[in-house]
């Protein structure tokens, strides 16, 4: 990768920064970023806008699905594609490019965590209805071809987590799953979706466990604000649904 991005608010130490890289290699400028390896940028005084929107048409013509009807949401409602029930695709290898572009693409839609998680488990030995719930997906992105990310200029740079899980939601390892989702201020800058590493005995347990996964990225966060040179002096917000599990962290003789 040959790439690189430049960021600051000292335009002299950029433009000095420029002119010693510059001397020792051979480079360009393309001037204001405004699209980086298949990411869109649009930019205000207070916003910037990350979007994949011409990457996700390209999905979509690669998939022939451009006269296709979109969808309202991405997978259908008690959905279990973990169980593998089906016959095996003939040619795996357009379910591979499928699912490793769709992959990219979640780099600016937090909304197909979920997705990804699910269908690149699947990556070695597909199923046709793995290949169908792909494809839903690619329909649901029709229709959403414009999202993508907001970041905010004019945040308090502060950290908060929002955390769910599903608990046993793989019916393969009876393995709950762990979605997480951090904000710096009303920015999102980190999110994810992860099989648990233990089994939980109840609901409580695995949304404690979330809780758990999701400090552990907002400890981490919160490290790398300081190499930046930015402090974060109060508590760290964290959001969960679940008041046994709040009442677990609170009290640790409950676990």
């Amino acid at each position: 990768m040959d790439d690189l991005i430049v960021g600051g608010n000292d335009f002299a130490a950029l433009e000095a920064f420029k002119a010693y890289v510059c001397a020792y290699f051979k480079m360009k400028d393309m001037g204001p970023l405004k699209y980086f390896l298949g990411i869109e940028v649009a930019r205000s005084v207070s916003r910037l806008f990350l979007c994949q929107q011409k990457y996700t048409l390209f999905i979509i013509s690669e998939a022939c699905l451009l006269g296709s009807k979109p969808a309202s949401f991405p997978v259908e409602q008690n959905r279990r594609l973990a169980l593998g029930i089906g016959v095996f695709l003939d040619d795996p290898e357009p379910y591979w490019r499928l699912v490793g572009r769709v992959i990219y693409l979640s780099v600016t839609r937090p909304d197909l965590a979920y997705l990804v998680h699910i269908l690149s488990r699947f990556m070695q030995s597909p199923h046709i209805n793995h290949w169908e719930a792909a494809l839903r997906v690619i329909r649901y992105l029709k229709g959403t071809h414009g999202q993508g990310i907001l970041l905010w200029a004019d945040s308090d740079l502060t950290l908060a987590g929002w955390c769910d899980s599903g608990w046993a939601a793989c019916p393969l390892t009876c393995r709950s799953l762990t979605g997480w989702l951090v904000f710096l201020s009303a920015s999102p800058i980190s999110k994810k979706t992860k099989k648990q590493a233990t089994v939980p005995r109840s609901s409580a347990e695995a949304e404690y466990f979330s809780m758990a996964a999701v400090t552990c990225d907002l400890k981490w966060l919160k490290g790398l604000l300081l190499n930046l040179g930015i402090h974060h002096p109060i508590a760290i917000r964290l959001f969960c649904d679940s008041q046994y599990a709040l009442h677990l962290a609170k009290n640790h003789v409950f676990s």
